[in-house]
């Protein structure tokens, strides 16, 4: 039979809160794809990318999860196989470090721009229906095709967007402005592909939906991500051309110089 699923369990608190790291997530990433671009084949340039890649990647990947913490089926328990879940998050920063590192490297062309895009968009749907492989219900869990390919072409066309906006998008506002933007388009690339979701249960299941001990340990897996969100955070903030943007940042040193040369 085929069981009620829910994508809401504890009302609107997961899916804001998976919107709010998928956002956190791209403001970060963005902004250090942004530091690196000055020297972007240097050391410095390397590690920016590298961290923004993260940053991204950490943040889509936390999205889902938390996202999956609002999800239930009536009459089962919800559980993951943690080596599955862990890989889905490999998946997610190798992605997005591939797609940082084609446009960090080789600009924003539209072959570029649309090879990166389209490679990232796979792998982000890729990491989110691996993360999906983890799920156990003790049921089967089918999918609706149709909306499992307007899933990926939105975590495509989402994909292509943040690329373009990594390399082209400098000033901090706009940046905010992205970021907002982008985490709504992976919310709905999730939400999307959990739409296409139905859970055939075995006839005379009647175990709870809810299993605090696989909640705890979905829960401690996050911590590793968030962790290094709050610290991808430290660093940016610690930067002050991160924060102000470049064009601020030259703009503030010179009053600075003028003001040094003055004497006051």
């Amino acid at each position: 039979m085929n069981a009620t699923v829910s994508e809401f369990h504890y009302g609107m608190i997961t899916p804001i809160a998976a919107y709010l790291m998928a956002t956190l997530g791209a403001a970060l990433g963005l902004r250090c794809t942004t530091r690196s671009l000055r020297n972007a084949r240097g050391e410095r340039g390397i590690a920016w990318l590298t961290l923004g890649a993260v940053s991204i990647g950490c943040g889509i990947w936390t999205m889902h999860f938390i996202a999956m913490i609002g999800f239930s089926v009536q009459g089962a328990l919800v559980g993951y196989d943690t080596l599955m879940t862990l890989l889905s998050l490999l998946v997610a920063i190798a992605v997005v470090a591939v797609g940082v590192f084609l446009v960090g490297f080789r600009g924003a062309g539209p072959l570029n721009l649309g090879v990166a895009g389209t490679f990232t968009g796979l792998g982000v749907a890729a990491m989110h229906y691996l993360g999906m492989a983890a799920l156990q219900t003790g049921g089967t869990v089918h999918y609706d095709l149709t909306t499992v390919l307007l899933s990926v072409v939105i975590a495509v066309v989402a994909a292509t967007a943040a690329l373009w906006a990594a390399v082209s998008i400098s000033a901090v506002w706009a940046t905010l402005g992205a970021s907002l933007v982008m985490g709504g388009a992976v919310s709905l690339m999730h939400y999307t592909g959990m739409s296409a979701v139905t859970v055939s249960l075995v006839s005379g299941n009647s175990a709870p939906s809810a299993d605090t001990g696989q909640l705890s340990l979905l829960l401690i897996m996050l911590a590793g991500p968030m962790t290094v969100l709050l610290l991808a955070g430290v660093i940016v903030m610690f930067d002050p051309e991160v924060v102000l943007g470049q064009g601020d940042w030259n703009r503030k040193q010179a009053r600075r110089s003028v003001r040094e040369t003055a004497g006051v």
